[in-house]
């Protein structure tokens, strides 16, 4: 009987925290992401939809250009060896393009 407790504990644990990062780019405090934000195709359009995030956003701490390099940073990462060479490669020119976007190149 304890061996199922312990059981439905694990799972139950494993559950939740296996997919934190998932949980925490859907529900961010601190930006309102459009669906698929980091699917689209061009580097630009990813910019310009957390660039509107961002300054839209009235829960942030942080400056709008923080905020939004840093959920695109954390996506990044931890996405890990997951994520395409080319989706990554695209996620890093966005990074250029939020930088060029809020002028700070």
């Amino acid at each position: 009987m304890k061996k199922s407790s312990t059981a439905k504990k694990s799972s139950a644990k494993s559950g939740t925290s296996k997919r934190w990062s998932q949980r925490v780019t859907r529900e961010s405090d601190a930006l309102d992401l459009k669906r698929g934000v980091f699917k689209l195709a061009d580097p630009k359009k990813i910019a310009a939809s957390l660039k509107r995030s961002a300054e839209h956003s009235s829960r942030r701490k942080s400056s709008a250009y923080r905020s939004a390099l840093s959920m695109l940073t954390f996506y990044i990462n931890r996405a890990g060896k997951t994520l395409p060479k080319t989706q990554r490669d695209r996620l890093q020119r966005a990074k250029t393009e939020l930088k060029h976007q809020f002028g700070r190149d």
